[in-house]
């Protein structure tokens, strides 16, 4: 662009940014004698007839919309070989042109919750009454703050204009912009931290788009959707920070001095597929305000599972006897046992909550590839793996070790847990130990008994990286011998380490855990195709085992790493923990 005080009927003021669609300015009209904002186009783009004319049909619709909280869109004017955009100018109480980023940087704190619940609602209605117009590229540095009457007025701009451009446009535009910051090597050499900050701004923006933003899905089943993603990851970071990545802490866990229960709200937004996502973001917002602390308080009530909950299922115990025809061979009938009236001893649990992870890892083993991003509901785990003390009140129950198909249960001599005389004990000093030389059948056995069930192989890895997403063990990226039970001679008492990020102990070490599925080499690359609460391949040789044991080194100790062995296989290494479903609403 040639450097000019006037383009037409506007004199340049001041140069405040650049964006998208090239440098923005702000400018006076010479006879309305009103401030106006100058997005100016690239020569480039200029001189792309194609692109202005879909422009100019684009920003004629856009021109219409009216909202109190939507930046006004005039029109596209020319000027000596140059096309820019002319939209309102929106200043602060100081006369300056304020976006949400530099209002937050210039903050001595960080925004209460009652300012954030302002800006949200004021944001919700800009997006609801635009809709079906979407935004698609909301981020703090196109959402303004200008003056208002009563405390914080913002406004959105740039509104409609990435709908109207393309997200592959907005995406290459902003990949060029990074590739010739990049080329000044000599900055880079010098020290200039201006590239770090372009790099680090790049970041935080990507994290606004939705997923199917960042696949470049030109048309979506739900659009619209894009925006509503795009506000759950605005008021997390207007909340915590930094933008949710991966597996992330919610609000609750960092702040519970909080008077409204964020996490699910938050969580809706943020869901993989659009559909899924709010209808409309104020009435999802005005249903978080009428429950206030009573629907925080049920919230987290509501995941925690009491014993009188718990019902514990009656089941078959020889399920092929009714497809035993042959009347010359006599069937076989186990033997019919009383069950005795004993309560279990049950383990507290901890919620992971429901949302989009990532699975699997590029630096171990070839099963444990493609890592990939899976979605799965919430779900309760227990917080250490279950113990002999509590596994031999299931023995006593059963009155034996076999189950009711005459699979077995535990192998005794490879356990804790003795029998002598008919009458069952635990070493002296070992009743706080996890269980070990339990079979698959006699895990499967146990969470039947309880009313559980066993963790997926996903939710497993998913509670072992405890929120650090990424990571390679539970305790981050590190793991000592403080940290876990490994390279050792023998079990230790459950909860001798320290608890993850989620609350769990021992989900690196001490004892191999059965999980539900069956054992795949190749299973991920399925996995990767039905990313929706993954379950395992439907059948198989082999069943799956996580976590490492006592006697593991390092490498079988990360949070990715797979482990498989034969259903009916009892050691002094095999051992588990139960899970059980929570309730979305």
């Amino acid at each position: 662009m040639k450097e000019i005080a006037k383009m037409g009927d506007y004199e340049l003021l001041k140069e405040i940014g650049q964006g998208s669609l090239g440098k923005v300015f702000v400018a006076e009209h010479r006879f309305l004698k009103r401030p106006f904002v100058l997005k100016v186009l690239p020569d480039a783009l200029s001189q792309d007839r194609g692109f202005v004319q879909r422009l100019e049909k684009e920003v004629a619709a856009l021109a219409k919309i009216e909202h109190p909280h939507i930046v006004k869109i005039h029109n596209v004017s020319y000027f000596e070989g140059t096309y820019f955009l002319v939209t309102d100018c929106i200043v602060d109480s100081y006369g300056e042109t304020t976006t949400l980023a530099q209002y937050l940087s210039s903050k001595d704190r960080p925004m209460n919750e009652a300012e954030i619940l302002t800006v949200a609602r004021q944001i919700a209605q800009a997006l609801d009454a635009a809709y079906p117009v979407a935004h698609q590229g909301l981020k703090l540095n196109n959402i303004l703050v200008g003056k208002g009457e009563e405390g914080m007025h913002v406004y959105l701009s740039d509104f409609g204009l990435t709908q109207a451009m393309g997200p592959r446009f907005i995406l290459n535009r902003t990949y060029a912009a990074i590739a010739a910051i990049l080329e000044r090597q000599e900055e880079m050499k010098s020290g200039g931290d201006s590239i770090f900050r372009f790099h680090n701004t790049f970041l935080q923006n990507f994290a606004f788009l939705a997923p199917e933003q960042k696949r470049l899905c030109e048309k979506s089943s739900c659009e619209g959707k894009e925006d509503v993603y795009a506000f759950g990851v605005l008021i997390y970071f207007l909340l915590m920070g930094r933008t949710p990545e991966g597996v992330f802490e919610l609000p609750s866990e960092q702040l519970p001095d909080l008077k409204y229960f964020w996490d699910s709200f938050i969580l809706s937004c943020l869901k993989e597929d659009p559909a899924k996502r709010p209808a409309s973001l104020l009435a999802a917002l005005e249903e978080m305000e009428a429950k206030g602390s009573k629907g925080k308080e049920e919230a987290l009530l509501k995941p925690i599972l009491k014993p009188s909950e718990i019902i514990r299922p009656a089941y078959e115990e020889d399920p092929a006897a009714i497809f035993q025809k042959d009347l010359e061979v006599t069937s076989y009938s186990p033997q019919k046992k009383e069950p005795k009236a004993i309560d279990p001893l049950l383990t507290e649990m901890n919620v992971v909550p429901g949302g989009s992870y990532v699975r699997g890892s590029e630096r171990g083993a070839r099963d444990e590839m493609p890592q990939h991003q899976i979605s799965v509901s919430s779900f309760a785990i227990d917080i250490h793996p279950v113990t002999n003390e509590q596994f031999v009140r299931f023995l006593e129950s059963m009155g034996g070790e076999k189950d009711g198909n005459n699979n077995d249960i535990i192998c005794l001599r490879d356990a804790r847990i003795k029998r002598s005389g008919g009458r069952l004990s635990i070493e002296s000093g070992y009743a706080k130990h996890p269980v070990v030389g339990v079979s698959w059948y006699g895990a499967l056995a146990y969470a039947k008994w309880v009313g559980k069930r066993l963790p997926t192989e996903a939710e497993w890895e998913i509670a072992a990286y405890g929120g650090r997403a990424g990571s390679q063990y539970p305790s981050g990226e590190a793991l000592e011998r403080s940290h876990a039970n490994f390279f050792n001679s023998d079990t230790t008492p459950v909860m001798s380490y320290p608890f993850n990020g989620y609350g769990l102990f021992d989900m690196a070490g001490n004892v191999y855990e059965w999980c539900q599925d069956w054992y795949s080499y190749q299973y991920y690359d399925l996995s990767l195709q039905e990313p929706e609460n993954p379950k395992g391949p439907l059948q198989g040789v082999y069943r799956v085992l996580r976590g490492g044991c006592w006697k593991s080194l390092k490498e079988d100790l990360r949070c990715a790493h797979r482990h498989r062995n034969n259903p009916g296989t009892m050691n002094r290494t095999f051992g588990f923990r139960l899970a059980a479903d929570v309730s979305e609403e």
